[in-house]
């Protein structure tokens, strides 16, 4: 992520979640075969790995919910449902990425290898 789309990054409030939406590959895993881009986006919109980017500041606090902690922490990639959250795209003159908002408690999982991990 550029320092640009760094800066344009909104707040989450309450108990929501920034997720950044990695890219995909352009190319199949140790393949010169290139993926069109419109498969790549449908994959992108699915996807079901995000990275943690910033947590609101009601995020994991209530401890009825959340007995042990929080569930994940900024840095963490996380598993999720497809097409949860709300989506939203950040556009720079270096390019555009993808995130989305989502409740503290959609996060399914820590991945820690998101490489490894794809939507079936």
């Amino acid at each position: 992520m550029t320092e640009d789309v760094m800066k344009e990054l909104p707040e989450p409030k309450g108990y929501k979640l920034l997720i950044a939406i990695p890219k995909k590959d352009e190319t199949h895993a140790n393949s010169v075969i290139v993926i069109p881009e419109m498969d790549r986006k449908k994959e992108e919109i699915a996807s079901i790995i995000g990275l943690v980017v910033k947590i609101g500041t009601l995020a994991y606090k209530d401890e009825e919910k959340f007995p042990d902690g929080p569930w994940c922490n900024e840095g963490d990639f996380i598993l999720m449902r497809a097409y949860s959250g709300t989506r939203f795209k950040i556009t720079t003159p270096e390019g555009s990425q993808e995130f989305r908002l989502i409740n503290d408690d959609t996060v399914e999982a820590v991945v820690a290898d998101p490489r490894v991990v794809s939507r079936i």
